[in-house]
């Protein structure tokens, strides 16, 4: 009689041995499966968040972009960490110092007419000539 048994035991000692041996390798593929959701759910949000950024640059809804009522004109660097700059406000530049921390107005005009600086300009053909002899000295030409 006892030798009936032995193969119900068998399978009776089997049976949880098998289960988890499968528990042991689902577990790394059900943790896998969860890292690999997790990550494509990160980048879909990622790709959603672009694109309502790119969609709201493209409707002009991001910045004030051109419409602001202040412009700067030009400006000019006087120090290490010092600026003096020409801003304009309606019809009238105000000349700024500006430095870390703190911003002076130092004088108003009326808008002045920018002229365009020619791209061949003087400063241009000075450069260039002053390139030319400095290789020429350099080359004993």
């Amino acid at each position: 009689m006892r030798q009936a048994f032995l193969p119900f035991m068998t399978l009776l000692t089997a049976v949880p041995a098998l289960a988890a041996e499968q528990a042991a390798t689902a577990a790394p593929a059900t943790s896998t499966g969860s890292m690999l959701q997790v990550v494509l759910g990160l980048a879909v949000v990622l790709a959603l968040m672009a694109g309502a950024a790119w969609v709201l640059k493209r409707m002009g809804m991001a910045g004030a972009g051109g419409s602001s009522v202040a412009k700067v004109v030009g400006g000019v660097s006087v120090g290490n960490r010092e600026r003096v700059m020409v801003v304009e406000v309606a019809d009238q530049w105000i000349v700024v110092g500006v430095a870390p921390g703190r911003v002076t107005a130092l004088s108003t005009m009326p808008r002045q007419e920018i002229q365009a600086a020619s791209v061949g300009g003087d400063d241009t053909k000075n450069f260039a000539a002053w390139l030319k002899q400095t290789i020429d000295k350099r080359n004993g030409n």
